[in-house]
């Protein structure tokens, strides 16, 4: 089964969320942190048997020499990452996506192709039966969307696998979440977590996805997510508390379930749930 964990904000509990289920399942257990700009599922899950691997994008190589300034490669792309100026092509790497279509409308083959680094993908072992893949992204890399999909190809198909989603409702977010068989939406109690969880359950539905609801710091505030979920007949999956308790084992890098070891079955429970088409 594969499981995303999601939420509209940053700071919502998704990596809370993700690595205590990962750590209440029934092994064997795979955890992708997706959230490749800032993941930090390794924090709190460090790795053995570590392991590194580049990932790479194609992107055009211009020959301005053999150019006839036809225009085909310009009007081709769809992404203005080729402006054509009277004497020459400039190229804007930033919006270019890859496709290779300017290379093949190029009619005196005046374009080839090169590869960039854009990140790298990382993984190993945590423990027997858990196992972590996560990618980083390279510092001003605008295009997030390639190395998460480099990541959701280690998914291992024996597992459970969970997948740490980034935040938003963006491109990288919903090549995170395509796919998968059930989406945990993670929310907060609070007028911006609601506005932020609504977003995402459009997202959701646009993308005809099995979902819940994970409350996290469930009596913070009265943001109307309840009330929300209600009316929507959103199943809340389970709701965690607003505790000094749990922030000061975040805080320490130390999982939910190890540190208060009774949270372990609230979660095998509400997996049990979704598993079981009761979400």
């Amino acid at each position: 089964m594969k499981i995303a964990v999601a939420g509209g904000k940053g700071g919502s509990g998704k990596t809370t969320v993700a690595v205590n289920l990962a750590l209440s399942l029934e092994k064997p257990v795979q955890i992708l942190d997706c959230d490749v700009e800032e993941p930090n599922v390794h924090l709190f899950l460090p790795l053995k048997d570590f392991w590194e691997e580049p990932v790479k994008v194609p992107v055009p190589i211009f020959n301005q020499e053999k150019c006839t300034l036809c225009g085909k490669c310009s009007s081709f792309c769809q992404y203005h990452a080729i402006a054509q100026l009277p004497s020459r092509l400039i190229f804007f790497q930033e919006l270019c996506h890859g496709c290779g279509g300017c290379r093949l409308v190029c009619p005196v083959e005046a374009i080839s192709e090169a590869e960039r680094t854009i990140g790298v993908v990382r993984g190993g072992k945590v423990k027997d039966g858990l196992s972590l893949v996560y990618g980083l992204l390279n510092v001003g890399e605008p295009r997030a969307s390639p190395l998460v999909e480099a990541v959701k190809k280690r998914a291992e198909e024996a597992s459970t696998v969970i997948i740490d989603a980034p935040p938003g409702t963006s491109c990288p977010v919903i090549a995170a979440i395509s796919g998968v068989d059930h989406l945990i939406l993670v929310g907060e109690p609070t007028p911006m977590g609601l506005h932020d969880l609504a977003l995402m359950v459009e997202v959701a539905e646009k993308l005809g996805l099995s979902f819940s609801v994970v409350v996290n710091k469930a009596g913070l505030a009265d943001g109307g997510l309840e009330k929300f979920c209600r009316e929507r007949k959103i199943p809340i999956l389970l709701e965690i508390p607003y505790s000094r308790r749990i922030a000061e084992l975040y805080s320490r890098g130390v999982p939910l379930v190890e540190g208060i070891p009774e949270w372990r079955e609230r979660f095998r429970e509400a997996f049990e749930k979704l598993k079981d088409g009761e979400s």
